[in-house]
């Protein structure tokens, strides 16, 4: 059979199984466990690393399987990172702004208040110095790291009451993830921090006055439209959040280098996925929730100022008292510059334009 049409027919799947890499079925058969941070119900976030274990199993003939457990199942899905740490499993996958608490670095890694889109961020990692960054500062957690999906720009979440103006944030409890919690504090609010799969619950009995999760087709699925009327964009904390696959350095650097190729590939293709699927799911959902009844609102303009001058104030804060954080930080700041003045001219005027088009 002619090589191109084998591609093109079977897939790198079928490429693998007809024996174009024999070098992959040579290796050893391997079994790993994976921790997700997230729920099975969100079949999108909690599916990008089903998309990862299935892209290695099928790259590899077979010979690396890695099984994958939701939240709680193995360990709570805060707990992910001690769990890949300490090597009680060799991969999870989550946001790495959930444990900022370890070390605020771990939301550059992630998303912070008025950073990087999904695209700028994607570019910082593979073509910036954005992955070589932050793989230095993980290392001391024995991480090695893969961009492992992208939700692109989230909602604001859900309110009970109306937000009027930055005052209306003064005392409001909220879910809110991981780092942004820092600025909305400062502008007044009470974070908290509550797993994806308790935050229904949270908000339904009044535990908290407001709720942010992702966007229109996951809160569609938590349901949080039944228990809060108000639905604010944008998520200013979150332009373009990356999600991660982190594996255990020893388990990693144990593996053979066709093993490790097939990691960076899979965790390429889920990375891709992730994003994918929530461009196509959200205007739906969002259709349908407005349609249900959902009041749609921006946030008011001295929320949105308040908020960017404390988050640039935290910033200048932490540059002057957490040495890595001064170093990541300098290069993703000037990185967004330079992206914000191009996507200025090209991304934003066009999207504007269309928009504003009756289609």
């Amino acid at each position: 059979m002619d090589r191109r049409s084998l591609i093109k027919n079977a897939g790198i799947a079928g490429v693998l199984a007809a024996g174009v890499a024999p070098a992959v079925h040579a290796q050893a058969t391997i079994r790993w466990r994976l921790a997700s941070s997230f729920p099975k119900s969100l079949d999108t976030i909690y599916g990008a690393a089903e998309v990862f274990a299935k892209a290695v199993k099928a790259m590899s003939g077979g010979k690396f399987e890695i099984s994958v457990h939701s939240a709680g199942e193995l360990m709570p899905a805060f707990g992910v990172v001690d769990g890949v740490q300490q090597g009680t499993v060799e991969a999870c996958h989550t946001a790495p702004y959930y444990f900022f608490g370890k070390d605020e670095c771990f939301a550059l890694g992630c998303a912070i208040p008025f950073g990087l889109n999904s695209r700028q961020m994607s570019a910082w990692m593979i073509e910036g110095n954005g992955l070589k960054l932050m793989r230095e500062f993980y290392a001391k957690y024995n991480i090695v790291n893969f961009p492992g999906g992208n939700t692109g720009a989230q909602m604001g979440g859900w309110y009970r009451k109306e937000i009027k103006s930055v005052k209306d944030i003064k005392g409001l409890k909220m879910r809110i993830g991981g780092f942004a919690g820092k600025v909305l504090e400062r502008i007044g609010g009470v974070p908290q921090n509550i797993p994806g799969g308790e935050i229904y619950q949270a908000l339904e009995k009044g535990t908290i006055d407001a709720a942010e999760w992702v966007g229109p087709y996951d809160d569609q699925k938590l349901g949080f439209n039944k228990v809060a009327p108000f639905y604010y964009y944008p998520g200013w904390w979150e332009g373009g959040p990356e999600l991660d696959f982190f594996i255990n350095n020893k388990a990693f650097d144990a593996l053979t280098p066709e093993y490790k190729a097939i990691v960076e590939a899979a965790a390429a293709q889920a990375h891709g996925e992730m994003q994918a699927k929530y461009d196509a799911k959200n205007p739906g959902a969002l259709k349908q929730l407005v349609g249900a009844g959902t009041k749609l609102r921006p946030f008011p303009t001295d929320v949105m100022n308040a908020a960017f001058k404390e988050s640039m104030a935290l910033y200048d804060e932490l540059s002057a008292k957490n040495e890595s954080w001064k170093k990541i930080y300098a290069d993703y700041s000037k990185f967004r510059a330079d992206q914000n003045l191009w996507f200025r001219f090209t991304e934003a005027t066009f999207d504007r334009f269309m928009q504003a088009q009756k289609l």
